[in-house]
């Protein structure tokens, strides 16, 4: 039995998963380009610009996360329903997710344009970097149900099997997010030099043409009408569904970044060079781990038609497939990236201070990234199989006592900074990720499915 299984997972699902994984990973890799496109640019106007917009890019990020709670249900249902065949309520479940989260994106919209100021006061941003960071925060958040729409689509093309179309409208975007912020930020073409202006215009415009151009993919491709009788008959089973995925699922992500915001308030205690120095790291970092983050969608999505389909025993062996090629992955790359580092943080910027702290951080986060993708595949595998309640508790479990407390701790208290911080972070996910490791060999995940053939 074994033995078949295995031939089963080394032809067609292998394949299945490579298709998906290329895409998402071009498409996740031209998304965080987005983000770091303006703080590198940025980089050859000042650090204190680099400084505000880093931290008001975390506040949007974590309130994106709102707009995850439906997306995440989104993607297991879609997954789910499309290995049963239930096409119909996919629609509607579809629907749900445009008209929910366009509801809450004008409330967050509303919210981070009129409290931009008062919201980074309290993270702790002041002097000459506050007007910064609130001009950003407001043009770039009043786009937030853009973003709302445009991931929702997004999820509905991964779930079913289209992940080239996602990519193919960010490499588009990328492409000219780069062109605006050369042409806005240091006022090329005739156009008045805006600085941190120019690169939130930019931002927003190509968010909002990414939106625009995947519904239209959507309801080409892939959806053969919107569904209007929603709004006629409320579907409350698939609204149910939804919420019962979501939020767990996305409790874990807000918890993550909840974690990340009280920690980015200790660190800008620590002054100018610490928040600067971890904005650039955070911005390198990522693309180490990048490829995980690719396959571990890749793999949720598999993973879920299996599910919907009672294959079990494959999903259990493609999951620890997708774990080991993450793994090693991710930890060659963190290798690469410390190894590299000081001729990186030069290029970036001619502080000592940020430079040394910079470097010491990329070395620290080789060890981090053994954990990470552990926890990132685990997560992302065993939300797509339906078991979405135990990545929540474990993530806020160790998130707060090790992430938080003890970096709080070591970092201020005992006077080891930024890099004590970075220390109890490679502690934080290396422990999750043996939590997450037992769980899935355990496989009290099984038939947790919300829908079976």
């Amino acid at each position: 039995m074994n033995r078949n299984l295995k031939l089963s997972i080394k032809s067609p699902l292998k394949r299945e998963l490579a298709f998906l994984t290329v895409p998402i990973f071009i498409e996740t890799l031209l998304i965080m380009s987005l983000g770091a496109m303006d703080t590198f640019m940025l980089s050859q106007y000042s650090d204190a610009a680099v400084a505000a917009v880093g931290l008001a890019n975390q506040i949007l990020s974590f309130s994106f996360i709102v707009f995850e709670v439906i997306n995440l249900g989104t993607s297991v249902l879609c997954s789910q329903y499309l290995g049963a065949g239930l096409t119909t309520r996919m629609e509607h479940a579809v629907g749900v997710s445009l008209a929910v989260n366009l509801f809450f994106g004008l409330l967050i919209s509303g919210l981070l344009y009129f409290k931009a100021e008062w919201i980074l006061s309290a993270m702790g941003l002041g002097g000459g970097m506050l007007p910064l960071g609130v001009g950003y925060m407001r043009i770039v958040g009043a786009a937030a149900f853009v973003q709302a729409l445009a991931m929702t689509l997004s999820a509905v093309l991964r779930a079913n099997n289209k992940a080239y179309w996602p990519m193919l409208v960010c490499l588009v975007v990328n492409i000219l997010n780069i062109f605006g912020n050369y042409t806005l930020i240091f006022g090329k073409f005739g156009v008045p030099a805006m600085g941190v202006v120019g690169a939130a215009l930019t931002t927003a415009g190509c968010r909002t043409l990414s939106m625009l151009i995947l519904f239209v993919i959507v309801f080409c491709t892939t959806i053969r009408r919107f569904p209007w009788e929603i709004f006629r008959r409320w579907p409350g089973h698939e609204f149910h569904n939804l919420m019962k995925i979501g939020l767990p699922a996305a409790g874990e992500q807000m918890s993550y970044s909840c974690s990340q915001l009280v920690i980015s308030f200790f660190i800008t205690s620590l002054g100018m060079e610490a928040l600067a120095a971890r904005t650039y790291c955070v911005n390198l970092i990522m693309y180490s781990y990048l490829f995980c983050i690719a396959i571990s969608h890749a793999g949720a999505i598999v993973i879920g038609h299996l599910v919907g389909n009672s294959r079990w025993n494959a999903a259990y062996t493609l999951g620890r497939y997708v774990t080991r090629v993450a793994v090693v992955i991710t930890f060659g790359f963190s290798l690469c990236l410390a190894g590299a580092g000081h001729f990186i943080m030069n290029a970036l910027t001619d502080n000592a201070a940020i430079i040394a702290l910079g470097v010491a951080v990329l070395w620290i986060d080789v060890p981090l990234e053994i954990g990470r993708p552990l926890n990132i595949v685990y997560v992302n595998i065993l939300q797509g199989a339906g078991d979405v309640n135990f990545p929540f508790y474990v993530g806020v479990i160790f998130m707060w006592t090790i992430a938080v407390g003890l970096a709080w701790l070591v970092g201020i208290p005992l006077g080891y900074g930024l890099l004590g911080m970075w220390w109890m972070f490679c502690l934080d996910e290396n422990v999750r990720g043996i939590v997450f490791l037992r769980r899935w060999r355990s496989r009290r995940w099984t038939h947790r499915a919300f829908i079976t053939s």
